[in-house]
């Protein structure tokens, strides 16, 4: 059976959920389910084997959850009940603290995330004290299985939440080794935004007569948001340098600012906290307490920016974001669209910034073409336009402080000029320099503080090295626009394959398989594509991260020429006659979408 829907004319009450489940929806703010809700819920309350094609961002976490925390047992031991593999450590995060919020009014009934990245004893002791329903990456989920600290037996429900991303993380063998590990399952739910042949013949096999719903989703961008780009260059500091002058530049009420990484949120939501605003990050380790709260303080206005991830923002709905600012931008069309939708909302008009770098031209072309609506190329403002607006906000503060009683100031200065005689500017001027204090309201082009970038290599540099010496690795095809290529220190030697990296990076950093690109394996080493102008802090977590039983030890490719020149005199003289300092490659390979 296969259905579509666009519209949903249902309410929760309609779809046989029990009171305690309306009542946690409606307290969270749903009153009118979305279509992959309506459909689906019905169909896994009777137990059905269910498909659902739907795209990220339509609700297809309660779809599952709901039905599923309805059907859950409360009485007995607290042994896992129900199964939830996702592809990355944000994702099971995010759906455990949905099975939380919504089952807040049971009592008893306890949810565990388990991922990479995180302390094996703490999931152990969570474990021991016993849990009804497993969120987990399908690495970590393993590893326990293998422990025999996750029991299998008394699991009846499982679900496979984004299929295709598993599939795109190399992750399906894993799928399929622990569905084989299931000997009581029941009832079985997959969702997946396309529908590849891989993922098809795993329904075909683990599935029993499923129902299949596919919800048709239409994208497109408001016409009330003025889209704008800004081509910037350098890495992850000067992109900070030139959102500091973008944020002087512009008039704004809410800003929402989208990076890649959770990592991201926090360190660009720091250095925007030192320019003076205030500002706070949001991403998928914030808890849902938390989360609320930090919403409501960027409708009242207490804070005025928002640094978040992508699926740290699904479903935000505030109508004082007047900006929406692409940090990074996505590689993902549809993505792009969500983004800027959480602006020009309520028929008010809002903006939409992107900041491009060059490498990344063809992606913007794609944005283009998907929206059907060009983008304006807009330029960084001036120091003497920053300044303009400086001092005309200095007049607004003076404007605004006039309609206030002021009447106390007004008597003592009065008796001022007349005990002084002194000019009435001239007292004005020594007041507003006594506000404004040492620090100048005015810029200094040669004064302006500014976040320099690391010091990167010219092109004459790389020319000239690479004339003293051949490269150590073979000649490939140059990275996508951009991406930059890195060397993890781990091979075909060492029983690594492409999809170990695409899910050890993924887990361990955060990063959407998306921003993946080519991956090479060779005897003792690896080659990664990943976003151009990766924060330290990012490029230090992985180094320090394992894939399989191998340090990653993660470095820029050109970097990594600096601590294996193969072509010095010594190793000259110790290389046999005819060989080579080129390392055999291997067909395993890996190519993550761009688009």
């Amino acid at each position: 059976m296969s259905t579509e829907h666009e519209t949903t004319p249902t309410s929760f009450s309609d779809l046989g959920l029990p009171d305690h489940l309306i009542e946690a929806v409606e307290r969270l703010g749903y009153t009118v389910p979305t279509p992959i809700q309506q459909e689906m819920i019905p169909h896994v309350l009777d137990g059905r084997d269910v498909v659902g094609q739907a795209q990220t961002g339509t609700g297809k976490t309660a779809a599952f959850a709901l039905p599923l925390i309805a059907k859950l047992s409360s009485t007995g031991p607290r042994n896992p009940q129900v199964l939830v593999l996702a592809p990355t450590r944000e994702l099971a995060i995010q759906v455990a603290d949905a099975f939380s919020d919504y089952s807040k009014h049971l009592k008893h009934i306890n949810v565990l995330p388990i991922f990479g990245g995180q302390d094996y004893s703490i999931q152990l002791r969570q474990l021991q004290k016993g849990c009804q329903i497993v969120v987990g990456t399908p690495g970590r989920v393993m590893d326990h299985i293998r422990r025999g600290s996750l029991k299998m037996d008394s699991i009846h429900s499982l679900v496979l939440d984004e299929a295709d991303e598993m599939l795109r993380m190399g992750f399906l063998d894993d799928v399929e080794w622990i569905l084989e590990k299931l000997p009581n399952r029941k009832q079985t739910a997959l969702f997946s935004a396309t529908m590849p042949g891989n993922i098809r013949k795993i329904a075909r096999k683990y599935l029993t007569d499923p129902i299949e719903i596919t919800i048709k989703s239409k994208a497109m961008t408001a016409t009330t948001v003025q889209q704008r780009c800004l081509i910037t260059s350098g890495g992850f500091a000067a992109k900070v340098d030139a959102l500091a002058k973008v944020l002087e530049s512009e008039t704004f009420d809410g800003v929402l600012i989208f990076v890649r990484t959770k990592l991201q949120t926090v360190e660009l939501a720091e250095k925007i906290g030192a320019m003076g605003y205030a500002s706070t990050a949001l991403n998928g380790d914030i808890q849902q307490s938390q989360r609320l709260r930090t919403i409501e303080y960027l409708k009242s206005g207490k804070i005025d920016i928002l640094v978040a991830t992508d699926v740290a923002a699904r479903g935000l709905d505030v109508e004082r974001i007047s900006h929406v600012i692409n940090f990074d931008i996505p590689f993902d069309t549809e993505a792009y669209v969500h983004r800027i939708g959480r602006t020009g909302r309520a028929g008010r008009s809002g903006h939409a910034i992107l900041f491009v770098n060059p490498r990344e031209r063809s992606m913007l072309r794609s944005i283009e073409r998907a929206t059907k609506q060009k983008i304006e190329v807009m330029q960084l403002p001036t120091v003497a336009e920053i300044n303009v607006k400086r001092v005309q906000g200095f007049k607004d503060q003076i404007t605004a402080k006039m309609l206030e009683d002021n009447t106390f100031y007004a008597k003592m200065l009065e008796d001022y000029l007349q005990e002084t005689d002194a000019d009435v500017t001239q007292v004005a001027a020594a007041l507003a320099s006594l506000v404004q204090g040492k620090k100048s309201l005015l810029l200094e082009e040669d004064k302006r503080p500014r976040y320099q970038p690391e010091r990167e290599k010219t092109y004459g540099d790389r020319k000239s090295k690479q004339q003293r010496k051949p490269r150590a690795h073979n000649i490939q095809l140059p990275p996508d626009e951009g991406l930059e290529r890195f060397r993890i220190e781990a091979g075909n030697s060492h029983g690594v394959k492409a999809g170990n990296i695409v899910g050890a990076i993924a887990n361990e950093a955060d990063i959407n398989s998306k921003f993946i690109g080519r991956i090479s394996i060779y005897d003792d080493y690896s080659t990664v594509d990943l976003p151009f102008g990766m924060p330290a802090k990012t490029l230090n977590l992985l180094r320090n991260a394992r894939v399989g039983s191998r340090l990653m030890r993660i470095q820029r490719l050109a970097d990594s020429d600096k601590t294996s020149d193969q072509s010095s005199p010594q190793n000259r003289q110790n290389r046999k006659p005819g060989a080579t300092n080129k390392p055999k490659r291997h067909s395993n390979r890996y190519q993550g979408s761009a688009a």
